[in-house]
């Protein structure tokens, strides 16, 4: 530990570093972002705005602080790379950054590892995709390997030609796309855990995720009738890829557990996650609390649950006038089991504005807490 009190330095004024400075300032740890823009959402804790893609700006900003970690994964590894060769301590590591921001790196090292993971392949040019797509029921997933997330940069393809826009501009994908299997799930997945640079591994229980247009819409947390047996796999599944990668903070790896049974790995996010906000209420220690935690190389806290359920519901956007906040008092009302959380963000269709969270002994309650919150602030 140092003398003064530990700095953390957030890239990227979202949610994500808005969410992770309630939990640094009651461990007394001094939190500064790095933001885009002015008035972000983590504007209370900004100490800088910049460009992140810039290696001067973000050179400068770590010379304030202890650690550096991450509200997205978009910052150029070789932004990082050069940092990390000047002494500056970056968490989780440009080597295991890499591969959250190549999908199809992510492909291969976790394919080498031999973990379960859908059909997929490297697609170069047309005749290859036409040739996955049939080989595996005349339908794909086609994606970009770098810069696609909450549904962007993803396609259902049955013919190259669904992509032909894509496999001509093939240089601006790094030179190729990433084509999967078309999973046939029963439910959505995601586990989240966090590691320490020394080591130390933590899990919270597995959730269910519900999708929405391609955006999380509804978190359940455990996940519904899932066995010990999952519960034990997906656990050790993302330990293994922590260790692997050398991820350290907070890991979220989704999944599908398909018809027949398996559970399949289909993408990597590390840094706090949509996910896992039902723990800022539903755990012993948030996801947030967590990452502070683990990227200052701090013991790990519980991830015990408080409740035997937790449900989140997003805030999704729905016009340019509803910020989720004029209807607070009847959502409250009408609502005491509810925790609110909005985001600070102008109001925009599509956009994660919030999220509402309810623990209870019943599922159902929880859930239907949760939404009835949700609907109140929706209507405005």
């Amino acid at each position: 530990m140092t003398k003064h009190s530990p700095r953390v330095g957030v890239i990227g004024g979202g949610q994500l570093a808005r969410m992770m400075t309630p939990p640094a300032i009651n461990l007394g740890i001094q939190i500064k972002v790095l933001a885009e823009a002015e008035g972000s959402s983590a504007q209370l804790a900004t100490s800088m705005v910049g460009d992140y893609n810039q290696l001067d700006v973000v050179r400068e900003f770590a010379r304030g602080v202890d650690v550096i970690t991450f509200d997205h994964e978009h910052v150029p590894i070789s932004v990082l790379q050069a940092l990390e060769a000047e002494g500056v301590n970056i968490q989780p590591p440009s080597k295991a950054l890499a591969f959250a921001q190549n999908k199809l790196h992510m492909r291969q090292r976790l394919s080498a590892l031999g973990l379960p993971m859908p059909a997929w392949a490297e697609i170069r040019d047309a005749a290859s995709l036409d040739d996955f797509i049939a080989a595996n029921g005349g339908v794909a997933i086609l994606k970009t390997p770098i810069g696609g997330y909450d549904g962007k940069g993803v396609r259902v393809v049955r013919a190259s030609v669904d992509a032909k826009d894509w496999l001509e501009n093939l240089a601006s994908f790094g030179g190729s796309l990433l084509a999967e299997e078309k999973v046939d799930f029963v439910r959505e997945l995601a586990q989240l855990s966090a590691r320490t640079p020394s080591g130390e591994f933590q899990a919270w229980p597995l959730v269910e995720t519900i999708q929405e247009n391609g955006v999380c819409s509804v978190v359940l947390a455990p996940s519904p009738e899932a066995t010990a047996a999952t519960l034990q796999t997906t656990a050790a599944i993302a330990k293994q890829i922590a260790e692997a990668l050398g991820v350290t903070g907070v890991l979220a790896v989704e999944m599908f557990e398909a018809r027949d049974g398996r559970i399949v790995i289909n993408e990597l996010a590390m840094r706090p996650h949509n996910s896992g906000h039902f723990s800022i209420e539903g755990s012993v220690t948030s996801q947030f609390e967590q990452h502070i935690r683990a990227v200052l190389d701090l013991p790990l806290g519980s991830t015990a649950p408080r409740a035997a359920h937790a449900v989140m519901v997003n805030l999704l956007g729905v016009d340019e006038q509803n910020n989720f906040v004029q209807a607070l008092d009847k959502a409250l009302a009408a609502h005491p089991d509810a925790k609110v959380h909005t985001y600070g963000k102008g109001a925009r269709a599509g956009r994660k504005m919030g999220h509402v969270t309810v623990v209870a002994d019943s599922a159902e309650h929880a859930l239907a807490e949760a939404r009835g919150a949700a609907a109140v602030l929706l209507r405005g």
